[in-house]
């Protein structure tokens, strides 16, 4: 007598399959082990791969720091600067930035030194503008503004990397970064006490 064969297949719909079959014909006093077959599909896998070395190449790209040129210049003699075209910028300690326009004693003198901010809308950014604008009503190019940014002694590394962000937003590219002299040192120092 002949027994019949039944093969039982289960699947699950996310990645394994298990295939049970029935032994075709048992022998007498021996007990047959029942052999799962279990296959893996690997794809979604592969497409999970995929998708994390694609997010992991994207965060390394974004996660590159970003490198501002600072060009310093070359020692010898300094170059005069007219009045009409200069802006300088005194860094504090907090968030307030004093700036004049021209000569340093003259707006000293005429009580010409002015404070701001770094506020988006009406701070140094609005200045340099205002500034740019002032030199373009006048038949000068903008390009020819020259920017004296003068960190205090107690400014911080963040402001003066605002200051340089300003120069690149605004599109000066004539900039200085160099020490305030003594007279602008005691404007600032009010500003460092404020706070």
């Amino acid at each position: 007598m002949e027994f019949p064969t039944y093969r039982i297949s289960i699947q699950n719909c996310f990645m394994t399959e298990i295939n049970m079959a029935d032994p075709s014909r048992p022998k007498a006093g021996v007990g047959r082990i029942k052999k799962a077959n279990l296959k893996i599909d690997m794809t979604p896998m592969v497409d999970l791969g995929f998708l994390l070395i694609s997010f992991f190449i994207f965060t390394t790209e974004i996660s590159k720091p970003a490198i501002t040129n600072l060009y310093m210049p070359k020692d010898g003699d300094s170059t005069k600067i007219a009045d009409s075209r200069s802006l300088t910028i005194l860094l504090s300690n907090n968030d307030h930035v004093s700036y004049y326009n021209g000569d340093m004693k003259a707006a000293i003198k005429n009580n010409q030194v002015f404070q701001t901010s770094y506020d988006e809308i009406n701070g140094m950014g609005n200045i340099i503008r205002q500034r740019q604008n002032e030199l373009n009503r006048r038949k000068i190019d903008k390009k020819s503004l020259v920017v004296l940014i003068k960190p205090g002694r107690e400014s911080s590394y963040k402001n003066v990397i605002n200051a340089l962000d300003e120069m690149l937003i605004n599109g000066v590219s004539r900039y200085v970064i160099t020490d305030p002299e003594n007279e602008e040192i005691s404007l600032l120092e009010p500003l460092n006490h404020n706070h």
